[in-house]
C-alpha cells in the first residue's frame, strides 16, 4: 500500500485516506470519467471499481483500489504504470 500511495501521489493522482489502509480511493470527481477510467484499466488487466453518486457524494467520483499483501511489488508497479498511462490518456495527470 505504501508503494502504491507514494507512486500514485508522485504521478499527480489524488489518493484519499492514508498509506496504512488497503483500500485506496483515487479521486477523479466526474462519474463518467471514473467509469471510463475503470473500463480502460480492465482492458489493461487491472480490475478496479468506479464509484459515483449516490454511493459517494456528488462530484467526488473515484476509483476504488483494494491492495493486498498477496500482491507482489511487480503487480503493484504494473497497476500504477497502468494508472499513469490511463491518467495521461484521460487528461487526469500530465
Amino acid at each position: 500500500t505504501k508503494l502504491f500511495f507514494a507512486r500514485m501521489k508522485d504521478a499527480g493522482f489524488e489518493v484519499m485516506g492514508d498509506d496504512s489502509h488497503p483500500i485506496c480511493p483515487v479521486l477523479l470527481g466526474d462519474a463518467r470519467l471514473a467509469q471510463e477510467f475503470a473500463d480502460d484499466m480492465l482492458a489493461r488487466g487491472i480490475y478496479v471499481i468506479g464509484f459515483s453518486y449516490p454511493v459517494v457524494p456528488l462530484g467526488s467520483a473515484r476509483i476504488r483500489v483494494q491492495m493486498s499483501a498477496a500482491h507482489s511489488l511487480d503487480q503493484v508497479n504494473t497497476a500504477v504504470d497502468a494508472f499513469i498511462e490511463v491518467g495521461k490518456k484521460k487528461g487526469v495527470i500530465s
